[in-house]
This record gives C-alpha cells, sequence and structure tokens, in this order.
C-alpha cells in the first residue's frame, strides 16, 4: 500500500449545512483525496470532516479547507459549548499506513507554514509536531478560546504563535496544526440538565486525574437539547475502548443518581474500538460499514 494520511479538522460551525458543505466540496475536488465523513453538532457548533489520501494531496486538501473556512466563518458571531481558537479549530493529521511519524510532522510543519504565510492566521503547532512542548496538549492552546487570543496575542509572549502572524485573524482566529494517532471521539449524554454531573464524571474519569487510561473529558451542556454531556477523546482505544468508557460513565452516572440517555461516535473509529459491545450495548444508533476507519482504508488497496 502506499503511504496513507488521514486528516480530521474541526470547524467552527455547526448550523449551517450548506456552508460546511461548501467546505467538504473544497476537499472532496483535490485529486487523490477520499471524502470519508462529515459530521455537524449544532449545541458545540462544530463541525468534523474526515477525509484521507496521498499526504501531499491531504496536505493541500487542509490548506483549502482553511482558507475557505477563514472566507466563510467569521468567530466575532460563534457561540458553541465546546472550547476553540479558529474558524479552522484544529488540523490534525494521522499517519495509516507506510508514512512514519515524523513524515507526518514534516507535512504538519509544512502545511501549517503555509497557512500561516499565505493565509494570515497565526498557527500553533501541537502534539507530535509541537515545537514547544508546552503546547503538545490542545487544550493548552485552547485555555481562554478565540477571545483570548484576540485581545492578549499580541502583548503576551506566551501567546505568541509558532508560525504566521502575531496578531489574531480578525474573523478566523488562529489553528491548531498537529500529528497524532488514531483517536475516538465519543459522546455520552445524560438524562439531566444539571451540568455539574457531567463535570464531576469528566473530572473522575481523565486519564491526568489517574482515571481512565488514554481518555480526555470535559463536561458540557447541551442547551437546544436541555442535556449534559461528557465528551470523551479515547487516545489510545486499545486501553480504554467505548465500551469500558461508557461502562464506566454510566456506574459514576448512577451515584450520582442519573441515568444514562444515550451515546453518539463523532467521525470515523476502528472495529476494535467498540470492544466487546455491539452500538446497542451502548445505546448508540446502529454503526454503518463507513463509520469504522477500516471501510475506507480498504477502499486503497
Amino acid at each position: 500500500m502506499k503511504p496513507l494520511v488521514e486528516c480530521v479538522p474541526n470547524f467552527s460551525e455547526g448550523r449551517d449545512s450548506g456552508l460546511v458543505e461548501d467546505i467538504a466540496a473544497r476537499i472532496a475536488a483535490i485529486d487523490g483525496v477520499h471524502l470519508a465523513g462529515m459530521e455537524m453538532d449544532s449545541d458545540h457548533n462544530r463541525s468534523v470532516i474526515t477525509f484521507m489520501g496521498a499526504p501531499e494531496d491531504v496536505a493541500r486538501g487542509a490548506y483549502e479547507a482553511c482558507r475557505t473556512a477563514r472566507d466563510l466563518i467569521d468567530l466575532r458571531h460563534h457561540r458553541g459549548v465546546h472550547p476553540r481558537i479558529g474558524a479552522t479549530d484544529v488540523i490534525p493529521f494521522i499517519p495509516l499506513s507506510d508514512y512514519a511519524i515524523t513524515d507526518c510532522v514534516a507535512l504538519a510543519l509544512t502545511c501549517g507554514g503555509e497557512i500561516g504565510r499565505s493565509l494570515e492566521i497565526p498557527v500553533y503547532f501541537y502534539g507530535h509536531a509541537a515545537l514547544d512542548a508546552r503546547r503538545s496538549e490542545l487544550s493548552a492552546i485552547r485555555r481562554g478560546g478565540f477571545e483570548r487570543l484576540d485581545g492578549e496575542m499580541e502583548e503576551n509572549q506566551d501567546l505568541a504563535p509558532d508560525a504566521g502572524p502575531a496578531t489574531a485573524h480578525v474573523s478566523a482566529g488562529a489553528t491548531a496544526v498537529g500529528v497524532r494517532d488514531v483517536l475516538v471521539a465519543f459522546n455520552v449524554n445524560l438524562d439531566t440538565d444539571d451540568v455539574r454531573v457531567a463535570r464531576t464524571i469528566a473530572q473522575e474519569i481523565r486519564e491526568k486525574n489517574g482515571g481512565l487510561p488514554g481518555v480526555r473529558a470535559l463536561g458540557l451542556l447541551l442547551p437546544e437539547r436541555h442535556l449534559a454531556q461528557v465528551s470523551m477523546n479515547l487516545t489510545d482505544y486499545r486501553q480504554t475502548n467505548m465500551a469500558r468508557a461508557f461502562d464506566t460513565v454510566v456506574r459514576l452516572a448512577e451515584a450520582e443518581g442519573v441515568e444514562v440517555l444515550e451515546s453518539e461516535l463523532v467521525g470515523l473509529a476502528p472495529r476494535a474500538a467498540l470492544g466487546e459491545a455491539a452500538p446497542e450495548d451502548l445505546r448508540m444508533e446502529t454503526l454503518d460499514p463507513g463509520r469504522f476507519l477500516e471501510y475506507h482504508i480498504d477502499l486503497f488497496d
């Protein structure tokens, strides 16, 4: 198999489907790029687009997506429950086959540098591509969000970007570009609007707090649905899969006197990320084959 790279950019728009489809169309127009999925969330006011292909084609798709989002999204009017710093909030590159992490880092640095120079958007490098160890985690870059960058970037050296201008783009903010391993974005919705319950659970299951291995979590309120959500990134599904994460959230929610309503997968996941569970065991909608990473990788054979 030839070198294959996945990219999963997140955009700060989850309510205007036409706008998000315009971004997806720009990605799909790149020769050699396979568009694998697109999802929107109105409460998060965020969309996730997944695509893959040869490294250089994927990098071009990421650049075009960022350029289109810059032209279409005005972060000054954006409100959502998920932390964000930019119209294109994050651009992760994930090596899938025959492509080393070091090669993917070089790809990310080149793409991020071009975004900074040509699109005049400040860029922070994170994950394996981080130039500053303090920025290896996205949470450190996102702290305070777009509003903090807009107000403090010029005066605060700690906020100086790794590439691009030293001032936040007036409408597109900044962008985090990085390299990571396969990640599973998994949310569990609670049958309550008490966000304190979700935050308590999120705090307990986070790896950095001594919780589940490879788990990052936030407790959020979904205002349109009047539900609290435990929003998780499973950074190592081999250690903590969706079944283990779900069962743990159920147990902790029950201890708070709250039931779990449902769960959802955001983007794609390897089949093994389910663990021994079926989607219905996780109170999740049936997953069609296209939600599994292997389905799309097999198209390149």
